[in-house]
């Protein structure tokens, strides 16, 4: 919680310019506290979302081509450079059509999990989502299925109007539950180049355990295409990176690509040779796959 107070108002160009000449790290704290004072004063606008929204529709976004990596839930308000980026993220609630057309698990309802970047969110709109928060330690898991998490009940709360929190990577866990009706959260994502290589986990409460990485790169898709459509070059690389590559999510891609081009038998001496990688998570999840193979 961020205990932030100012009944003053920005447009979203002043707090862009104030963020634009100061930046963002979540690491520090005044640059926290600078951030969250212009989102309040931003929050405390009712209009400026909706006005956006009707501008961006009448000039059908010719003058404001924003890219948006984000699901259809999620505004863009600028684009991400300078450390951070803003959004504004529609929160439907069960009566919805969107929840009741999607289900709510395309909007991130009832899967825990945590974040690998820091981000400042403020209710903006409507009664709000709530969560059930945790907290663990990133540094105590490798990221394996199964895995014991050590999730630390914290409490339920809800977002509600002009609430303000800090969520922090790698520490904060958080289960949505859907609000009583569409609320409207604003964020300040904070940004780290080299964060795409760090894991993003689902979890399970019910067992403290981690049951799935969120946040699959890019490089993981090229190395199983490499594999499937190249030949003993592709191999090659493949089985290097198996061995040598920083990322452990890459090392265990390696194997899963060179896996589908096995049978069986195969599979199973693939699998083997992984346990003994010397790797803790290549090594549970080749236990995983044996398992399911046999």
């Amino acid at each position: 919680m961020i205990d932030c107070v100012t009944d003053q108002t920005c447009s979203l160009a002043d707090m862009v310019a104030a963020l634009d000449e100061s930046g963002f790290d979540a690491r520090d704290e005044e640059s926290v506290h600078h951030a969250a004072l212009w989102l309040r004063r931003l929050g405390n606008d009712p209009d400026f979302l909706g006005d956006l929204m009707l501008e961006r529709l009448r000039d059908r976004h010719r003058e404001t081509p924003l890219d948006s990596a984000y699901s259809p839930q999620a505004i863009m308000l600028t684009h991400a450079a300078g450390g951070y980026f803003l959004r504004a993220n529609i929160w439907p609630g069960e009566q919805d059509h969107a929840f009741r057309a999607s289900g709510g698990g395309s909007f991130v309802y009832g899967t825990p999990h945590d974040h690998n970047f820091d981000f400042l969110t403020l209710g903006y709109f409507g009664p709000g989502y709530a969560s059930d928060y945790y907290e663990y330690d990133y540094e105590a898991v490798s990221g394996w299925h199964g895995e014991p998490a050590g999730l630390r009940f914290v409490e339920r709360s809800t977002l509600s109007p002009g609430k303000l929190m800090l969520y922090r990577a790698h520490l904060d866990v958080h289960s949505q539950l859907p609000p009583p009706s569409m609320s409207v959260s604003l964020n300040v994502m904070g940004m780290d180049a080299a964060q795409g290589w760090h894991d993003q986990y689902r979890f399970d409460p019910a067992s403290d355990t981690i049951t799935a990485v969120l946040n699959p790169t890019s490089t993981e898709t090229f190395l199983r295409l490499a594999v499937g459509l190249g030949g003993a070059e592709a191999l090659d690389l493949a089985e290097r990176f198996g061995r040598t590559h920083p990322s452990d999510r890459m090392r265990w891609a390696s194997f899963e690509a060179r896996a589908l081009l096995l049978d069986r038998a195969g599979r199973d001496a693939l699998w083997r040779t992984a346990e003994l990688s010397g790797n803790r998570l290549v090594a549970e999840e080749a236990k995983r796959r044996r398992r399911e193979d046999a």
